[in-house]
């Protein structure tokens, strides 16, 4: 994978000697052992906490969604003549509005002479119904509300100021929904609903039922017969019109008041609404017709008093109560639910938006400011040699590829392999290469930091690569990593790591989301001079800068994150060079994913708080924190922990709401990450093809990180430590052509 134009000289480099050799590199002292103090903890009670929110949540929204977008049926879609009524009984069809016994005997009844029962339908409404209420209370007025549970549940205190002031409640459904178009159960739950939302709001129970869309007697059709024969068998009585003010058409408050009119001395139950628009008119026509209707002799009372039924609603049972009251807050939770969703998957979107925008505004002037025409060298050609530290613990199914590749390196290096107490003989393995140039260092397992710490104290260079024992470069990576170091402010350089094992399709999203987050964030990083993690598998530091900080520390699992965040606090500069590229294994199967993501989540987290106090700091350091940490907590902690948010939202949309239009901000969002990827696959001279998977990644991928990053949060948060993890090594790597012990064309070692 060499560059066959490349003919630059190779010229043979001195052992350094202006370089003291250290006999041990200190640890922080505030930092002691991450592997002396640390523990396996593997939480399990958020989980089931987060399962419990989970299903609350859902179920919330399950409700809220059936209440509010199954069933209801508005009035434009209630159209044509009633059906036959040859079910219908002929003493209900010339009776009283007020029919009892549909599923027996049945029997019906009037109001009383010169007595008028006003009801209002469809409310409460928090603006007509206090004003209709007002209305009644100055003329010393009953009327009976036959609510719908919707409403109760949105306005409750509505519904306790309604029995408080001696009105009666009746039921006008949950939805609002033709009752004669519904199954027998969906009728059942309607009525059941509302009575149980009637019940938590004001304590209260009632017999009283108006089907929406029912009118006078004469109006029954069979399917509308069936809906009263059901009621019955259910204890409600059902209360039809006589007078039908017909204002929820609006047709003017003096037509509004003549169709409330009787005429003659014959008892009346008025039909009027408390809700549905705009309800000024109903307000003004009752300000005249009750003092002209009391006048003339007239009775106001309510439906029971008006055809005396004895005590239609009654206080509610305890366990009626009950249920009323979660009920409501249930759907009060879903209501709330929904809002937030809306407004929360709305921000996201925005967000990722702008993210977009300025990770491709950002990547395109970088690439300008490196390899345009007018982009300038970091200064004179950086030839000295390099110390490459190699920490290694059982390794040895990638560690030879590893090591041949650096030896091939067409930069002068010493190559330091750290053998960390591994058992599978991965030192014995490189000392048996016996490649030139390479040395290797054992030492009891003390984890990677102390490796690298040890490999520092060892090194005879300024400069000083770091590499994963699963990482194989390219022949010129070294070379081309540490040319930025020709710029005294540098103090670390990232390189630019690849998915060797990128088969399957767990493969292929790991190499999009390295091919995305190398060449976008990273870019997007260098620019704003806030670089977060110079990757442990490709980084290059000036040794001088680590030896000052006390080496690596190793009280995060994301030792190079923290490492990073040192530097940049220290005020050396921390840049990307996407021409220094590194091959690396990435996991291969959903358990090992799991394990090394959830190390780097909570690592950083754990960088990220070490280094918070960044925020408040000047210079570099101010860049990193207001910037860079900023950055990281938006985007790889809160919005990676909305994301599920989103996801419920969009299923609810797509079962509740408009399938379409919740199709279409998919196909926008997928179509704005497939923009981000094509851009990054073409800065990284890569092939487009796998992305042909990027849709796929959005079901499982995506979701898999999402989780990740809760138990990282939940982790940090419950105060607990993990052990190192290492991932499983699976072979795959192979070093360079031309990397064999011996020939004359390499640049010759740095001596041991």
């Amino acid at each position: 994978m060499t560059d066959p134009t490349d003919h630059r000289p190779r010229t043979a480099v001195p052992r350094p000697t202006a370089v003291p050799r250290p006999t041990a590199v200190p640890r922080p002292s505030s930092a002691p052992r991450l592997r002396g103090r640390t523990r396996r903890v593997t939480p399990r009670t958020h989980w089931l906490l987060l399962c419990v929110l989970v299903v609350t949540l859902s179920a919330a929204l399950l409700l809220q969604g059936y209440t509010h977008h199954m069933f209801g049926i508005t009035s434009d879609d209630v159209t044509g003549p009633p059906g036959r009524a040859d079910a219908v009984p002929g003493q209900v069809a010339r009776g009283g509005p007020v029919i009892a016994g549909a599923a027996g005997s049945p029997h019906t009844a009037r109001p009383k002479t010169r007595t008028i029962a006003l009801t209002f339908d469809d409310g409460p409404d928090p603006v007509w119904t206090p004003r209709i209420l007002d209305v009644l209370r100055r003329n010393h007025v009953h009327a009976t509300f036959f609510v719908v549970g919707t409403q109760v549940v949105a306005h409750p205190e509505l519904v306790r100021r309604i029995v408080a002031e001696g009105h009666q409640i009746g039921i006008h459904t949950f939805t609002h929904p033709d009752l004669s178009r519904l199954a027998p159960w969906q009728r059942s739950l309607e009525l059941r609903e509302t009575q149980l939302a009637v019940a938590g709001a004001a304590g209260v129970t009632t017999a009283l039922l108006r089907p929406p869309y029912s009118s006078e007697n004469d109006a029954l059709d069979d399917a509308g017969w069936s809906v009263l024969e059901q009621a019955d068998r259910a204890g409600y009585v059902t209360v039809l019109s006589t007078l039908d003010a017909e204002d929820w058409q609006r047709p003017g408050t003096a037509r509004v008041l003549a169709n409330a009119t009787p005429h003659g001395k014959t008892g009346q139950i008025v039909l009027m609404h408390d809700a549905g628009g705009d309800r000024s008119q109903t307000v003004a026509a009752l300000d005249t017709l009750i003092p002209r209707l009391k006048a003339q002799g007239f009775r106001f009372t309510t439906v029971g008093g008006a055809v005396g039924m004895t005590d239609p609603v009654r206080t509610a049972g305890l366990g009626d109560h009950l249920q009323g009251v979660a009920l409501i807050k249930m759907l009060q939770l879903g209501d709330g639910a929904i809002r937030l969703l809306g407004v929360l998957m709305y921000a996201a979107g925005a967000v990722s938006v702008l993210r977009a925008a300025v990770v491709l505004v950002a990547a395109r002037r970088h690439r300008r400011l490196r390899t345009g025409r007018r982009a300038r060298p970091w200064g004179p050609p950086v030839t000295e040699p390099v110390s490459v530290i190699v920490p290694a613990y059982n390794e040895s199914a990638g560690i030879e590829a590893a090591v041949r590749s650096l030896v091939a390196s067409d930069h002068p290096v010493e190559i330091i392999v750290v053998d960390d107490g591994s058992t599978d003989g991965t030192a014995d393995l490189v000392e048996s290469l016996r490649l030139p140039g390479v040395r290797v260092i054992r030492q009891r397992n003390a984890g990677k930091p102390a490796a690298l710490n040890t490999g520092l104290a060892a090194a005879t260079c300024e400069l000083v690569v770091m590499v994963d024992g699963d990482t194989v470069f390219e022949q010129d990576a070294v070379r081309t990593i540490v040319q930025p170091f020709a710029d005294p402010a540098v103090g670390a350089v990232s390189g630019n790591a690849k998915v060797v094992n990128r088969g399957g399709l767990l493969g292929r999203w790991q190499h999009i989301e390295y091919v995305v987050g190398f060449n976008l964030d990273r870019r997007l990083f260098d620019l704003a001079e806030c670089m977060p993690t110079v990757p442990g598998a490709v980084g290059a530091f000036r040794r001088r800068a680590l030896l000052a900080l006390g080496g690596v520390s190793d009280v995060t699992l994301a030792e190079d994150t923290d490492l990073t965040m040192a530097l940049c606090r220290a005020g050396w500069r921390v840049v990307y060079e996407e021409g220094a590229v590194a091959w690396t294994e990435a996991p291969a199967s959903l358990g090992a994913l799991w394990r090394q993501r959830y190390r780097w989540c909570y690592g950083t987290l754990q960088a990220m708080w070490k280094h918070r106090g960044a925020l408040v700091q000047g210079g570099a350091a101010g860049r990193l924190g207001r910037r860079g940490l900023l950055y990281l907590l938006l985007f790889q902690v809160l919005l990676p922990l909305l994301a599920p948010v989103v996801d419920v939202f969009a299923l609810y949309g797509l079962v509740f709401l408009d399938p379409l239009r919740i199709t279409v901000l998919w196909l926008a969002f997928l179509l704005l990450q497939l923009l981000m990827g094509l851009y990054a696959f073409r800065l990284d001279q890569e092939r487009p093809g796998p992305l042909w998977s990027l849709p796929l990644q959005q079901f499982v991928y995506r979701q898999l990180m999402y989780l990740v990053v809760v138990q990282s949060v939940f982790t940090a948060v419950a105060g607990s430590r993990l052990r190192w993890q290492r991932m499983e090594r699976y072979g795959t790597l192979r070093a360079p052509t031309g990397a064999e012990t011996s020939g004359e064309d390499r640049p010759p070692r740095v001596p041991a």
